[in-house]
């Protein structure tokens, strides 16, 4: 009898947890593309954002572009991929500190700031980007335009990315400001 109950209710607590997911995660709030001073593509799960923001840029949504390097120098695609430069645009990278959003968010918006851009298209993958809208609007007080990169999703990473977007929601909350 106990284990019927176990089982119900784990089965009850996943079935709470993927509903309250469902739009934050799997159906967020994902913007038109439309004309930006700059893109800004997050480091994150999967490659194919990076070329995604590049070919906005190379259409002319925006003049600049920014990449976010969470690894590091030691990436030596996200390395190769920063030393080309481009005549339809202007390319920027970092190496986040701290190497998270928050990281991220504070950097750019330092480089907002010193560049005055006022709007940004900002490229992630489905998953972040409710949480990474959080985190940027405390430190880009612009227009954020959020837009979804082509990277799918395995279903088994789908569970991992609750887990892990519901902590770094938690985390985000307890730590106010920039």
């Amino acid at each position: 009898m106990r284990a019927i109950r176990r089982l119900t209710a784990t089965i009850a607590i996943a079935l709470v947890a993927l509903t309250a997911g469902w739009p934050v995660y799997v159906r967020p709030q994902v913007d038109q593309v439309r004309h930006a001073d700059v893109i800004f593509v997050l480091g994150g799960f999967g490659y194919d954002r990076y070329p995604y923001g590049m070919s906005l840029a190379v259409a002319g949504w925006a003049p600049n572009l920014v990449i976010s390097n969470p690894n590091g120098p030691g990436d030596w695609w996200l390395r190769d991929y920063c030393a080309k430069q481009h005549p339809e645009f202007t390319l920027y990278c970092f190496n986040p500190d701290p190497s998270r959003t928050r990281g991220e968010a504070r950097e750019f918006g330092r480089m907002a700031a010193e560049h005055g851009w006022n709007s940004a298209i900002v490229v992630t993958f489905r998953p972040q980007i409710s949480r990474a809208r959080f985190i940027l609007e405390r430190c880009f007080t612009g227009e954020l335009v959020m837009v979804p990169s082509p990277t799918p999703l395995p279903r088994p990473r789908w569970i991992y990315e609750y887990l892990y977007q519901s902590a770094g929601y938690i985390r985000a909350a307890l730590e106010p400001g920039c």
